[in-house]
């Protein structure tokens, strides 16, 4: 897919959204982010092929094996949008509030040993519509897949949780902070730590000329929001007592 259909629907030097990044890890990487868009919902990205292969989760992931739960598949995003928080402006595609709500490593269930093999099953997989591999992230641990639904749209699959020793009935969407910057999407909304993109902070001076112009005209309510200084994201911590696959 690429990132064509992801660059076509963003104006970048108004929304603080990343443009690109490299898969540069030794493993693969798996981001949840808690997106309070039109409408709330989850967006479930996997790392394969150089691009964060995405699907949108309208009642978030579960590890209940009997909640199979609705993804539809969306435009690939960029390996940097992992550690993406803030709040895209109003007029912009997809404005609202993002959080990590969940990321950490993962692999197909029969890992190679090798990320570049490994990617290849999982690309393998995706066009066969039928992907199971393990996460190892902060909340969301052990076996899922995702089935590609054959009597529906073509962008609709299931994510399934596997049964397994992290099987867990209770609501694991009520476990509801970032886990980079610990904060609920209430309060990202109201401080926007972290901006990324053309339109970032700069330290001392704010936003540019002209990208305060067209952000004026799109969204007065949302500039207070980009005028927040820019932050790293933090560094990545290795997954503790990671398991190697089942």
């Amino acid at each position: 897919m690429g990132l064509s259909t992801y660059r076509k629907k963003r104006s970048f030097d108004v929304t603080p959204e990343p443009q690109g990044g490299k898969g540069d890890l030794a493993e693969l990487r798996f981001v949840v982010q808690k997106h309070d868009a039109s409408r709330l919902h989850y967006d479930f990205r996997l790392e394969i092929g150089g691009v964060l292969k995405s699907w949108a989760i309208p009642k978030g992931p579960s590890l209940n094996p009997e909640d199979k739960r609705l993804a539809m598949m969306v435009e690939d995003h960029p390996f940097d949008y992992r550690n993406f928080e803030g709040v895209i402006p109003e007029g912009n595609y997809g404005a609202g509030t993002v959080i990590v709500w969940d990321e950490g490593a993962f692999e197909p269930l029969e890992p190679t040993g090798s990320k570049t093999s490994d990617e290849k099953l999982l690309l393998k997989a995706l066009k066969a519509g039928s992907l199971k591999f393990s996460l190892h992230g902060h909340k969301l641990k052990g076996e899922f897949a995702l089935v590609k639904l054959k009597k529906a749209e073509n962008n609709a699959w299931l994510l399934i949780k596997h049964r397994d020793e992290y099987v867990n009935e209770t609501d694991v969407t009520r476990k509801d902070k970032s886990v980079i910057s610990k904060k609920t999407i209430e309060q990202m909304a109201k401080n926007p730590a972290k901006v990324y993109g053309k339109a970032a902070i700069k330290a001392t001076t704010g936003i540019t000329k002209k990208a305060a112009k067209k952000f004026t005209k799109k969204s007065s309510s949302s500039k207070s929001a980009l005028k927040k200084l820019a932050s790293k994201a933090p560094s990545r911590k290795k997954s503790a007592n990671r398991t190697p696959g089942y």
